[in-house]
C-alpha cells in the first residue's frame, strides 16, 4: 500500500504557511524556526550586521578523538597581525588589539605594500 505525506509548515511567528525552516545559533545554542518569506527575510536582515562582523566557526565536524590543531599561519604565509595593526593605526584605521583583522584591512595593507 501506497503513502503520500505532505508536511504544512506554518510560520512560528504568525501561524500563516511557512516556506521554509531557517537555522541558527546564538551563545553555542542551535534554533530552527518555521517562517515565511517575509519573516525570513527579517530575520536575515537584522542578523546580518553581525553576521558581516563575524568570524565562521566550527562548519567541519571533528574525527574521532582529539585531532592536532593546525599551528597558526607563520609570517613567512605573508605579514604578521601586529605588522598589519601597527601599519592600520598609522593609516587611521581603527583595529582591536587582540583577534582577528578584517579583510578589508588586510587588503588595504596589501595595496599599500
Amino acid at each position: 500500500m501506497a503513502q503520500k505525506v505532505n508536511i504544512l509548515l506554518v510560520d512560528d511567528i504568525d501561524e500563516s504557511e511557512a516556506s521554509e525552516t531557517v537555522a541558527f545559533g546564538l551563545d553555542g545554542t542551535s534554533y530552527e524556526i518555521d517562517l515565511n518569506d517575509e519573516h525570513a527575510a527579517q530575520l536575515r536582515e537584522a542578523l546580518a550586521t553581525y553576521i558581516g562582523h563575524a568570524r565562521k566557526a566550527g562548519g567541519r565536524p571533528r574525527r574521532g578523538g582529539s585531532a592536532p590543531r593546525r599551528a597558526a599561519a607563520s609570517s613567512s604565509d605573508g605579514p604578521s597581525a601586529k605588522d598589519v595593526r601597527e601599519w592600520a593605526r598609522e593609516n587611521g584605521w581603527e583595529v582591536p588589539d587582540r583577534g582577528r583583522v578584517s579583510t578589508e584591512v588586510r587588503e588595504a595593507y596589501e595595496a599599500a605594500h
